[in-house]
């Protein structure tokens, strides 16, 4: 869900429609919506889908230099449909924007840095290609091995330069994509179409390096990849969300996105993905888990308290597990004044799962604390 967003965005995200906007007189009327019966095809699915308005390509992960230095980073790539019948009518319209987010945690050094950039599609400023497979912002893109080596399901290289920080990071899956929801599609919202189409690489093995400061770090750890499209997701009556993507040290994974209204109450939509270690993904339902909130922190920023402290319980899994962040201040804030601001960053896991000790890392992104996130029509 995401000003990026999954996921919901990013769920991860939306918030990519509050940053861009849409095109006056575009409407869902235009694009296709998100419904059961969607026949997958990769590694064409991974790309562009002009079709239906908002698409996004969401990248975080955890990972450490030699000598134990720590680091979470975010990269996501939005795409934004502006009006595809007015595109045919005026060549020089612009049918679609980009918008790109860059995040680096330094865990060690204590500091949060992030940018975006807003782009129209073209060959040098932004796109999604599955002939040149390459899904680019300027110069932040992700390249994929059109044939990866034997026994992965993917190979991506990934590249970004900030005034900041730069990264480049090689990611390697060794599992198939993960289809979250049921019916291939993940609901959101009631009412046909309130979904999206949610695809994620939930643990590419990550190798590389990130540049900071003048220094030079080669890093190692993991990443997680979701890619969703839609038209139509959230409804008026819900204000924000909280998801997780966790990666344990078992070698499963979990991703569980809970959605609020604006009186507190949590949607019955909400839903998450177990991942066991070969692969093999169990749909979630809302009554399956629990996500509760504990220890906020204060952003000097927006004034905004998000609960960076949370208890996960999942009962059909045995487990109880706490999530807490090595950095409070992970806060995205947008120079686009009417764009919430949201939360995202790299957590710890520490609990139980099926009577063993379950450890792990992972991200957590939290929308709607600065203001309401509005997505309905």
């Amino acid at each position: 869900m995401k000003n990026s967003g999954p996921r919901l965005a990013p769920i991860g995200f939306a918030l990519a429609l509050t940053a861009i906007g849409a095109a006056p007189g575009a409407g869902p009327a235009e694009y296709r919506t998100a419904v059961p019966g969607y026949r997958y095809e990769f590694p064409r699915d991974h790309f562009n889908h002009p079709e239906f308005q908002t698409e996004w390509w969401y990248y975080t992960g955890n990972v450490r230099g030699a000598q134990g230095e720590r680091f979470g980073y975010e990269l996501t790539f939005f795409r934004q449909g502006m009006g595809r019948e007015k595109a045919a009518e005026a060549p020089w319209s612009v049918p679609d924007l980009y918008l790109a987010h860059l995040a680096l945690s330094d865990i060690g050094g204590q500091h949060f840095y992030h940018t975006e950039r807003l782009n129209r599609p073209g060959p040098g400023f932004a796109g999604a290609d599955v002939n040149s497979a390459t899904v680019w912002n300027g110069n932040w893109q992700t390249v994929w091995d059109k044939k990866p080596p034997a026994g992965l399901f993917t190979r991506q290289r990934l590249t970004a330069v900030s005034d900041a920080f730069s990264l480049d990071l090689l990611l390697d899956s060794a599992k198939p994509p993960v289809i979250h929801g049921e019916n291939g599609v993940s609901q959101k919202a009631a009412g046909r179409g309130r979904a999206s189409y949610y695809v994620s690489f939930t643990r590419l093995r990550t190798a590389g390096s990130i540049e900071l400061g003048g220094r030079r770090y080669v890093v190692e750890g993991a990443s997680w990849m979701d890619h969703e499209f839609f038209t139509q997701q959230l409804d008026a009556s819900q204000t924000g969300w909280d998801w997780f993507s966790i990666q344990f040290e078992d070698g499963s994974e979990l991703m569980l996105f809970q959605i609020r209204h604006a009186d507190g109450s949590i949607d019955p939509y909400s839903a998450g993905t177990y991942v066991d270690a070969v692969g093999r993904a169990r749909h979630l339902a809302r009554g399956e888990f629990t996500l509760e909130p504990g220890g906020t922190w204060a952003s000097a920023k927006t004034g905004a308290r998000y609960p960076v402290a949370w208890t996960i319980r999942v009962p059909a899994l045995s487990m109880v597990a706490s999530a807490t962040t090595p950095l409070e201040a992970q806060e995205l804030t947008s120079e686009n004044a009417a764009s919430p601001s949201y939360w995202e960053g790299a957590i710890d896991i520490r609990g139980t799962k099926a009577g063993a000790s379950a450890a792990g890392s992972g991200y957590l992104e939290m929308t709607g604390y600065d203001r309401a996130v509005r997505f309905g029509r």
